[in-house]
C-alpha cells in the first residue's frame, strides 16, 4: 500500500476549497502526503524545452509550485521524473519502445529496478478515437480499477476510479489545449485523491498524444 513509510511527511499548506463531508476516495499511491482533505485545482506548466529536455511546475491556486516533472532529453525513449517542491525524485515514468499499446512503466523513486515498479499505464486498444489508458498495478495497491480517458475534440480528460470519476481536466489555459503540445492544463481533484499520482497519469496521457 502507499504510505509515508518511503517519504518524508511535509506540509504543503493547501487552503483550497471547503471540506466536503461526503465520502472521500482515499486513494493513495504515491503517498498519504498527497491526499488532501480538500478538493484541489492545480495548473501544470511548461517551462522549458531544448536539449536538456521539458521541464514542468505544479502549482495551486495560489502559484505555489506543488510538484515539479523533469523530461531528460533522451533520443530512445521518453523518461518523465516527478519529484517534489524541493526536487526529491517520487516516480520515474519510462515509455516501453516494444509496446504497441503506448505502454509506460512507473518506478518508485529515480531508478529502474524492477523491486520498486509500482505500476504499468497502457491504451486500452492500439487504435482508439478517444484516448483511454489502464493502469495495472504490479501489486495490489487498490480495490478497484484506474483509468484516464481524453477526449481530442474538447480537450478534456477524466481519471476514473472504478466507475467514478477522481480528477478531470476542466478547462483550457489561454496557451492551448491539452492534446495540442501546449501543456499547461488546469486540473480539479476529489478530496482524498492522490494528486501526484493524478499529475503522473496525465503526463503520460499527454505524452501518447503529443510530442514535448
Amino acid at each position: 500500500m502507499g504510505g509515508t513509510d518511503s517519504y518524508q511527511q511535509t506540509s504543503y499548506g493547501f487552503a483550497i476549497g471547503t471540506p466536503v463531508a461526503t465520502h472521500n476516495t482515499n486513494a493513495a499511491v504515491v503517498s498519504d502526503v498527497f491526499c488532501c482533505p480538500y478538493p484541489l485545482q492545480l495548473t501544470v506548466k511548461k517551462k522549458c524545452k531544448g536539449l536538456s529536455g521539458a521541464k514542468l511546475e505544479v502549482v495551486d491556486l495560489n502559484s505555489n509550485v506543488v510538484l515539479r516533472v523533469d523530461g531528460p532529453h533522451d533520443s530512445f525513449s521518453k523518461k518523465r521524473v516527478l519529484c517534489d517542491p524541493a526536487g526529491y525524485p517520487l516516480l520515474t515514468m519510462r515509455e516501453k519502445l516494444t509496446s504497441l499499446h503506448d505502454g509506460w512503466t512507473v518506478h518508485r523513486g529515480e531508478g529502474s529496478d524492477p523491486r520498486e515498479l509500482m505500476f504499468t499505464v497502457k491504451r486500452s486498444h492500439a487504435l482508439q478515437w478517444r484516448a483511454r489508458l489502464d493502469v495495472i498495478f504490479q501489486s495490489h495497491y487498490l480495490p478497484g480499477n484506474f483509468s484516464v480517458v481524453g477526449t481530442y475534440f474538447d480537450d478534456s480528460a477524466k481519471v476514473y476510479h472504478s466507475n467514478a470519476v477522481i480528477a478531470e481536466v476542466k478547462e483550457k489555459t489561454t496557451f492551448g489545449g491539452f492534446f495540442k503540445g501546449k501543456q499547461d492544463f488546469v486540473v480539479r481533484i476529489n478530496a482524498g485523491v492522490d494528486y501526484a499520482f493524478i499529475v503522473s497519469l496525465l503526463v503520460i496521457l499527454n505524452e501518447t498524444n503529443t510530442i514535448f
